[in-house]
């Protein structure tokens, strides 16, 4: 029966793939992380408290969502490498008296908020500005680069495959501040930290299919993301009558956006994409064996790449620090970004979770003409990964029978038609585009 079964998804992948001729990438764009950067002054103070008299460009929407926390990108391919500049905005400024505030001012000696130049596009005008976390100092492999205590950290309970429940919790919390209502000192305390999320509706969270329109998830060609897509909105729906429009019936200073409006069932989608693409999951005290979901401020602020060496660790108990400790020696002026999703995690959780197509880690740009993240989607659709496969034959067979409605040649040619001028479709074209030339080269 196995090899009845994997022979069919082998027909279905014939179809797909006809001939490798027709999957031939495009040169990856190479890329490396900033080495450099020229400190404007070695007081801390004067750091942080110096205004800018360079003004920055406002980030650009794009297709593919973040690479992370902060400005837009189109994927994560093209970074370039270029020294990153500091964040001095007033919003920054209130982060960082935050973190002073609550037993975190160690860290502003050796790391900020920055801005990384990103090419988007092939002309030298294609750059936006993305938003991370930059070293301010060298700092030696094995010290710890961001230590944060527990305390500081939201705790939205126990891990569980439903991200809507803690997202009921923390937009609560969020409304408490947007809207100064009564509530927990902590929650308003929090507010500095809350200025800094991914607004309601902006293009971060847009990248994410929670938010893509029913043209753009037909796009995909996945039947499985669309699935799952849907599943976690009949979620929100569900949480939403349940929790929020009781307890807002309740009492009016619950789940107050804004004035006299309460949160819609939109806001609570944006709330549990808040947490599927900034929570951490992290261990609680070793005897208790249960694991928590974490919103940890600085933290959650630094971007992706699959490839980072660094290492995250803590638990989630009282008097615990949770730490990113450096893998490598990091130089000042150098990105610290983590690796979402334990590096296992392929482009069909990226686009659902965090909003972003993952182009591959800062080891393999420029190696590989396709993107790890496909190939991993790739193997589990064709079963050549058990271990992490966990798709029916059925599922495999379908997810691969809906990639055929097109070709390759097709895809690129309505992507670079300038015609689809949605962000949404235009990331669901260059997933399947991504997933047919990893398809391609597995025959």
């Amino acid at each position: 029966m196995m090899n009845k079964n994997m022979n069919s998804i082998a027909v279905l992948l014939m179809a797909l793939c006809p001939s490798a001729n027709a999957f031939v990438s495009p040169s990856a764009t190479s890329c490396s992380l900033p080495s450099s950067f020229r400190m404007p002054s070695t007081s801390t103070q004067a750091l942080f408290m110096a205004k800018s008299k360079t003004k920055k460009k406002k980030p650009a929407a794009s297709s593919g969502g973040l690479k992370g926390f902060g400005g837009s990108s189109k994927s994560s391919t093209k970074a370039t490498a270029a020294a990153g500049s500091i964040d001095r905005s007033k919003a920054a400024l209130k982060f960082y008296n935050y973190l002073e505030r609550n037993g975190a001012e160690a860290n502003l000696k050796r790391v900020g908020l920055g801005y990384f130049p990103l090419q988007i596009g092939p002309s030298e005008k294609d750059v936006i500005q993305l938003r991370g976390v930059i070293a301010l100092r060298d700092i030696p492999k094995g010290e710890p680069i961001i230590e944060i205590p527990y305390e500081m950290a939201i705790d939205l309970g126990r891990e569980s495959s439903d991200p809507t429940l803690p997202a009921t919790s923390f937009l609560q919390k969020y409304c408490v501040w947007k809207c100064d209502s009564d509530g927990p000192p902590s929650d308003k305390e929090r507010g500095d930290y809350f200025a800094m999320l991914p607004e309601y509706l902006s293009s971060d969270c847009l990248g994410s299919t929670d938010f893509f329109s029913d043209e753009a998830l037909e796009m995909l060609q996945s039947p499985l993301i669309k699935e799952e897509t849907l599943s976690r909105k009949d979620l929100v729906h569900l949480r939403y009558e349940r929790d929020v429009e009781t307890m807002a019936e309740m009492s009016s200073n619950l789940y107050r956006w804004s004035g006299e409006e309460v949160a819609t069932e939109s806001h609570l989608q944006w709330a549990s994409w808040i947490i599927t693409s900034r929570v951490l999951t992290v261990q609680g005290p070793p005897e208790s064996g249960i694991a928590n979901r974490l919103l940890i401020p600085l933290i959650d602020m630094c971007n992706h790449d699959r490839d980072s060496p660094h290492i995250l660790t803590g638990r989630a108990m009282t008097g615990a620090t949770l730490k990113v400790v450096a893998g490598v020696d990091v130089k000042a002026g150098d990105a610290i970004n983590i690796s979402y999703g334990g590096s296992v995690e392929g482009n069909d959780r990226f686009i659902q979770d965090y909003g972003f197509l993952d182009g591959g880690g800062s080891k393999e740009r420029g190696k590989s003409e396709v993107a790890e993240a496909y190939k991993i989607v790739a193997r589990k659709l064709t079963g050549r990964n058990r271990a992490l496969t966990k798709l029916t034959v059925d599922d495999q067979e379908r997810a691969l029978e809906a990639l055929k409605a097109t070709t390759l040649e097709e895809d690129e040619e309505m992507l670079n038609s300038g015609k689809i001028t949605n962000n949404d479709e235009r990331a669901a074209i260059e997933f399947r585009i991504g997933m047919k030339k990893a398809l391609a080269g597995l025959l």
